[in-house]
């Protein structure tokens, strides 16, 4: 992993980390799993796929009038059920090796009595079974999951910076067992994106700087998820109805017509997620959208941040008289979500001003034909 230190700390002297300080806090430490587990031979790396049925891409992003949430977030959060699922793995592994161990002791105790008779009789037993260290990981931790999953033979790192598989696409979630056994070592895939540059060419703000390389800060997740304050004006309108995360490098990527479908009933949409109308969406109070968003990864933005980006989709909607009356009512629960509740309004009253129709940016119009033709059964 030392060789992936000097990409790691090009893209952190960029900025491209935006306010995720604890990336720039953990710094060399992420390319070091032996740091975080002393003694670390092995990294086990895991996938789980997450994709669930009927993912309704394509009718969700071609109406304004919904809010489109991220399809890894439409169940429950899936750290705590990876992180079981691992520590169970080390568990087995553990128990495995144990078991062997007392089996060698055991032959050798026969083949040393079968030696020595009578004499050793009286002599206190020698164990030497001695436990398996682990560790697991799911996202919780500085650990470049990415470039392990790839040394794994997972799959390979898209352009994009997610891990693709060819028989799988890039719908599931990684996780990481770190242990102290000299365990075989797989062989990494060959990488198979080729000329393809279509994530690049997709993504809405542009944040797929170069090859394999994430500008966070214009990246529609980071913007929805990991920024606390407001959101730049400039990648408001981009955003279009994407109020949490983004899917569209990963919906455009011809690898995807292989995923597959997730078994986990855990990652089932809620219903109340799953197709939501933006109006219903910013009618929630704090009470209603901690309830509701029990057990789930949205939970982690809060209900401020929940508005904001709601807000910025309402503004981004056709405009309607419900709308402006919403974003209204919101005024003075705070400077931030004011200043997104003001800019939509400002959106909207300059759409009927114009008498506007939604005018689709190419890359959505290829993103929708994409999905309606390589992804039948999810658009």
């Amino acid at each position: 992993m030392t060789a992936e230190e000097p990409r790691l700390q090009a893209w952190l002297d960029k900025q491209y980390h935006g306010e995720m300080a604890w990336m720039a806090r953990h710094g060399m430490l992420r390319a070091r799993p032996h740091e975080l587990l002393p003694g670390t031979l092995r990294v086990i790396s895991v996938r789980m796929n997450y994709l669930p049925a009927k993912a309704a891409f394509a009718s969700t992003l071609n109406n304004p009038e919904l809010g489109y949430v991220s399809r890894y977030a439409l169940g429950r959060d899936y750290h705590k059920l990876l992180r079981q699922r691992l520590k169970k793995l080390g568990d087995q592994i553990q128990h495995y090796c144990l078991e062997q161990n007392n089996l060698e002791q055991h032959d050798l105790e026969r083949h040393d009595l079968e030696q020595h008779g009578s004499e050793r009789q009286g002599q206190p037993e020698q164990h030497t079974a001695s436990e398996i260290n682990f560790r697991p990981f799911v996202d919780s931790a500085p650990i470049m999951e990415r470039s392990l999953a790839a040394k794994a033979g997972i799959g390979w790192v898209g352009k994009h910076s997610l891990i693709l598989n060819r028989d799988a696409g890039s719908w599931f979630f990684l996780g990481e067992l770190l242990i102290d056994l000299p365990l075989p070592v797989d062989k990494p895939q060959e990488e198979q994106c080729g000329r393809c540059v279509a994530c690049m060419t997709t993504c809405p703000t542009g944040a797929i700087v170069a090859p394999y390389t994430v500008d966070a800060r214009r990246c529609i997740s980071y913007l929805t998820i990991e920024l606390e304050g407001a959101i730049p004006e400039e990648f408001r309108p981009l955003m279009g109805n994407r109020i949490y995360g983004c899917d569209d490098c990963q919906l455009i990527c011809p690898w995807n017509r292989f995923s597959q479908l997730t078994d986990e009933d855990d990652f089932s949409p809620r219903a109340v997620l799953h197709t939501p109308q933006l109006l219903d969406l910013f009618a929630w109070n704090e009470e209603k959208f901690l309830r509701v968003t029990e057990g789930s990864a949205i939970r982690r933005i809060g209900h401020l941040r929940w508005l904001r980006n709601i807000s910025v989709a309402l503004g981004n909607a056709p405009y309607l008289d419900s709308i402006v009356l919403a974003l209204e009512t919101r005024r003075g629960l705070h400077p931030m979500l004011d200043e997104h509740i003001e800019w939509a309004i400002s959106q909207q009253l300059a759409r009927r001003a114009t008498e506007a129709v939604e005018v689709q940016l190419p890359q959505k119009k290829r993103l929708i034909r994409a999905i309606e033709k390589g992804l039948p059964r999810d658009a």
